[in-house]
């Protein structure tokens, strides 16, 4: 019998029999209401509020820009769109690295105010204090290593992460410490897919995949990504499911058209 489909709200608790059960973790990026209520009508596991808003919905080329505040806002535009999926908010970049106190009060400002389910943050042992102060406050953590894009200007590459055995070895070391703070699941980015497939062995908790391979328990993308909406971006473990742009640029050329000539609104649209 499939676990999620046997639950009425995905919880923590799901996600981890999921894993039990070898049963794969679907998740997805979001970040307002109306697409919120689709995904969750979908059957989609989990939903994230990424800080991914930063570059598909403000137009920022990094991830750095977007607020506390700004977050908050897509977060509890999401929830009030989501009756069955976990959704999780990202910590900003500023909300919570080097200051433990600042990281609580982070969290708990996005519990309070978006009513989601958990937050996610990026880092490994740099910011564990961080991890561990919000898991005192009850509030569930989601860990995010291999490409963080928040720390772009340490790296100064989007390119894929952990290929030499230092970084690897460090990755999986990290992906144990979240594990034994208390992170409920951990999503690994942009590393190679043997990595990925060691770590979900390693854990008990569950492992996304954004470029993680197929050996993980889960897999999220960016649902702008996958939509085709966005275009330029292209990397190897992105599958497009639909072409959006196209589509959308096409209605509205069509729309458009049908003003200037007056086709719209004909009789019927009209009182």
């Amino acid at each position: 019998m499939s676990v999620h489909k046997e639950v009425k709200k995905v919880t923590t608790l799901t996600l981890s029999e999921m894993k039990q059960h070898g049963e794969k973790i679907a998740m997805l990026t979001c970040y307002d209401y109306s697409l919120a209520r689709l995904l969750d009508e979908a059957g989609i596991d989990v939903v994230l509020v990424g800080d991914s808003a930063s570059n598909v919905m403000a137009g920022h080329e990094t991830t750095l820009p977007i607020t506390l505040d700004q977050m908050i806002y897509h977060g509890a535009s999401v929830v009030r769109g989501v009756k069955r999926a976990l959704v999780v908010v990202d910590l900003p970049f500023g909300a919570y690295q080097g200051n433990s106190r600042k990281a609580l009060n982070s969290a708990i400002r996005v519990m309070k105010e978006t009513a989601a389910d958990a937050v996610k943050i990026e880092g490994g042992a740099e910011i564990l204090e961080s991890v561990e102060r919000i898991l005192t406050a009850g509030i569930p953590v989601m860990g995010h290593l291999g490409l963080t894009p928040q720390s772009i200007h340490k790296f100064g590459t989007y390119s894929v992460r952990a290929k030499e055995e230092a970084e690897a070895q460090k990755l999986k070391n990290d992906a144990l410490l979240l594990e034994k703070a208390g992170c409920f699941s951990i999503v690994l980015e942009k590393i190679p897919a043997t990595l990925g497939a060691d770590v979900a062995r390693e854990l008990r908790i569950p492992v996304i995949g954004i470029g993680g391979g197929n050996g993980v328990d889960g897999q999220v993308l960016v649902l702008h990504d996958m939509l085709g909406i966005t275009q330029e971006f292209t990397p190897r473990f992105l599958r497009r499911y639909l072409n959006l742009a196209t589509e959308i640029k096409d209605a509205a050329m069509r729309y458009s058209t049908d003003v200037k000539t007056g086709d719209f609104p004909n009789e019927k649209e009209q009182y």
